[in-house]
């Protein structure tokens, strides 16, 4: 091996022994765009004694998800968050992880997800018969209880209405107190009664008691209605006599329920911002909408006709990817380019950081959905635009996503214009998901 192959990356300047942890906790997205802009396809950081590496080709972050994934588990960030999330999908590992996706992954078969749609759309009804013109709501509110509500119908085959309110108040506890896992003490910590740990106890207990009521309803009318759930329940675990414990159940169904409303709620909510600042872009949505549904309800079978709508969700989730950072821990030496990244180190891959890249997106922070049309598109990396990861840890929901993200924007836009309280600050909270750190207040117009 060469000492050119031995080097380190290059990358910002940092702190005596905290190394680059403050200018990530302070603002993370700036940090790690200033980080690429300035240092190139391979960036060396280090969050205290820990050694990280930002990505930021679409080759390399191809490399990690989809040609070599078994040199890589979970970062330190998801290790962390299965103090909320136990093993489910999202934290698990290697056989564990395999078997549980391939548990879950009926119910995310197209022809399920296509059963899913009606139910949608009629949620996205009683919420806009609730709506008044010329009202003010809090968007991001409006659709985080939304789609709270499909994915416990979809999904678990319940209704949490009445608890929504009670539910975002825990989980926004639960997202404030996910950043502690950056401090170099942060599982000692866990382990004290500080304040920031016993409220982050009591929105778990306050989540499970919802995901627990879900599985004991279940169990006591075991009927298939397409749900997760019902799915989970006949399982068999491999060489275990009984179904999965509740304990397994929990964690799959928290997953689950917690990332299958979050990110479409935040990518919802960016789609509407976005259509208040760019009124020809709502208009040419508004022409589609009418052409195609004429004032009725869509439903699947106009997915394939809603080319522009889909366009422009898709634009939404690269200006503001719902999941804006992944994070691995190389297990065995990994080389990119010139450089061998050592087991125990952390790999970096940004969605936001690549969305934005104006090698693969000219005038990046311009929003133009004319980006995702199949021209524009052939001439693209796989890899420059991920918005669901990819390879074998993609996100298992990613056509329910889609669907439902595509089904509520046109549902509620053929009938409602949204426009942005004057002065309301909108900045970027990069926990978990990408938020809006001050909500969305905007005013409501009836078409």
């Amino acid at each position: 091996m060469t000492q050119a192959t031995l080097q380190k990356p290059p990358g910002p300047k940092g702190m005596p022994l905290v190394g680059h942890l403050f200018a990530f906790r302070r603002s993370p997205i700036r940090f790690l765009m200033e980080a690429a802009r300035d240092h190139g396809d391979v960036v060396h950081v280090r969050f205290g004694p820990q050694h990280a590496f930002l990505l930021n080709h679409p080759d390399y972050i191809h490399d990690v998800l989809v040609t070599h994934p078994g040199r890589f588990i979970k970062g330190r960030g998801l290790e962390w968050a299965k103090q909320l999330l136990g093993e489910g999908l999202l934290t698990s590992e290697g056989e564990f992880h395999r078997r549980q996706r391939q548990l879950a992954q009926p119910v995310f078969h197209q022809r399920r997800i296509a059963e899913y749609a009606a139910v949608m759309t009629d949620c996205a009804d009683r919420v806009q018969d609730r709506w008044r013109d010329d009202e003010t709501k809090d968007v991001w509110r409006e659709m985080m209880h939304l789609t709270l509500t499909i994915v416990a119908k979809t999904v678990f085959g319940t209704d949490v209405e009445s608890e929504t309110e009670e539910i975002d108040e825990a989980l926004a506890v639960a997202m404030d107190y996910f950043y502690l896992f950056l401090w170099p003490f942060a599982e000692w910590m866990a382990r004290l009664p500080i304040p920031s740990t016993r409220r982050f106890r009591k929105a778990r207990k306050r989540l499970d008691a919802t995901i627990y009521r879900m599985i004991n309803e279940r169990r006591a009318n075991p009927k298939d209605r397409g749900d997760l759930l019902f799915m989970l329940l006949l399982a068999r675990d491999e060489g275990a006599a009984g179904g999965m414990t509740d304990v397994q159940l929990r964690d799959e169904a928290m997953t689950i329920f917690l990332a299958g409303h979050e990110t479409t709620a935040n990518a919802l909510t960016w789609t509407w911002y976005l259509l208040s600042r760019n009124p020809e872009a709502e208009a040419a949505l508004h022409a589609e909408l009418d052409r195609v549904l004429g004032g009725r309800t869509p439903t699947v079978e106009d997915l394939e006709h809603l080319t522009y709508t889909k366009k422009l969700f898709s634009e939404a989730m690269r200006l503001y990817p719902p999941a804006w950072l992944l994070g691995y821990r190389v297990v065995q030496d990994h080389t990119v380019d010139r450089y061998v990244l050592p087991a125990g180190s952390i790999i970096l891959m940004s969605q936001y950081v690549m969305h934005h890249d104006p090698r693969y997106f000219p005038d990046p922070f311009r929003f133009d959905p004319e980006r995702f049309s199949p021209e524009a598109m052939a001439g693209r990396p796989r890899f420059a635009y991920f918005p669901f990861g990819g390879g074998p840890r993609s996100c298992i929901g990613e056509p329910f996503a889609w669907m439902e993200g595509i089904l509520l924007l046109a549902t509620l836009a053929q009938k409602w214009r949204m426009r942005l309280v004057p002065n309301h600050p909108v900045e970027l909270l990069p926990v978990i998901t990408l938020r809006p750190r001050h909500g969305m207040p905007m005013r409501l117009q009836r078409r």
